[in-house]
Formats: C-alpha cells, structure tokens, sequence
C-alpha cells in the first residue's frame, strides 16, 4: 500500500489554491480539501450543537474513542451521550490547528491526524479514519486524545493509577 501524506493548514490550503498544479496533484489536493471540509465542518456542527449534522458526517457503523478509558462508543451510543450536551445549541469546542492527511492507493481511505485547542483541556491530538461512501467522505473512526510532555508522564501515570 502506498501512503500520500499531505499536511494542511490555512496557509497552506490558501498557498495551494494560488498556484497552478498539475492534473493529477491538483485531484489530490481536491481530496485532501474535500476530507478537510468534513472535518473542519464536523468540529463546526459540535460547537454549534447541530446534532444530526455531526453525526450525519459519519458512517452508521463508525466508532468514537474519547480520552477516558471508559470512552469506545459506536456511532449509536455516542449520539445517546452527546444529545444532552447537544440540547443547548453548544456541544463541544475543538478547534484544528494542524492536520496531516494520508490516503492509500485507491483514494477512498484517508487517514487524518490532527491538532487541536481546546479551551478546558488545551492541546489535544485527533486520530480519524475516512472512507468514501457514495462520492462522500464519512468519518468512520475518531479518536481524540489528551497530550502528555514525556518529561511529565510519570507523574500523569501516577495520579492515574492512585485511584
């Protein structure tokens, strides 16, 4: 399988869209920009609470993995604990700051790693696995996760495992 990493962010994306590409890179930025949607859009919907538009932006059998141990839920058993955080129109604020996009040789699989802000917990890392379905990028699993300075996980792990 070969692998086409392509790292985005705003400059890049707005660099990328000046320049001219040739036909098959320009196909491949097309993708990358279209993957970026869905989850620019995706993190959009959640802070907003748009509830059926987050989670129309995944597959039915997908998978979310929050940062709690306890955290594997299916698409189904996510949306029953997101609904209440959801009810009052705000969800969840993650913003993306820098996202590396990969796609195997077929181009209807991509893998996404991103970071992210979040206002409570700061910098946080995003894993995501994207499918094609009917010309339409779904997230088929996510996996957020909380980042520990390694000079710091020692301690981490000890206040974790005092409980």
């Amino acid at each position: 399988m070969r692998i086409f990493p392509i790292v985005l962010s705003g400059t890049t994306l707005f660099l990328a869209s000046c320049t001219s590409m040739p036909k098959h890179d320009a196909h491949a930025f097309n993708e990358v920009v279209f993957v970026d949607d869905v989850l620019n859009n995706w993190h959009l919907d959640a802070s907003q609470g748009e509830f059926d538009a987050y989670f129309d932006a995944m597959t039915d059998d997908s998978v979310f993995l929050g940062t709690d141990a306890s955290e594997r839920w299916t698409r189904d058993q996510f949306m029953g604990y997101a609904r209440e955080p959801f009810s009052d129109g705000s969800g969840w604020t993650y913003l993306p700051t820098e996202r590396f996009v990969a796609f195997d040789d077929d181009r209807r699989t991509a893998w996404v790693d991103e970071l992210l802000t979040n206002d409570k917990y700061g910098t946080l890392r995003g894993t995501a696995v994207l499918i094609l379905v009917d010309d339409a990028w779904k997230i088929a699993h996510y996996s957020l996760t909380f980042l520990i300075p390694n000079e710091k996980a020692v301690a981490v792990v000890e206040i974790i495992n005092a409980d």
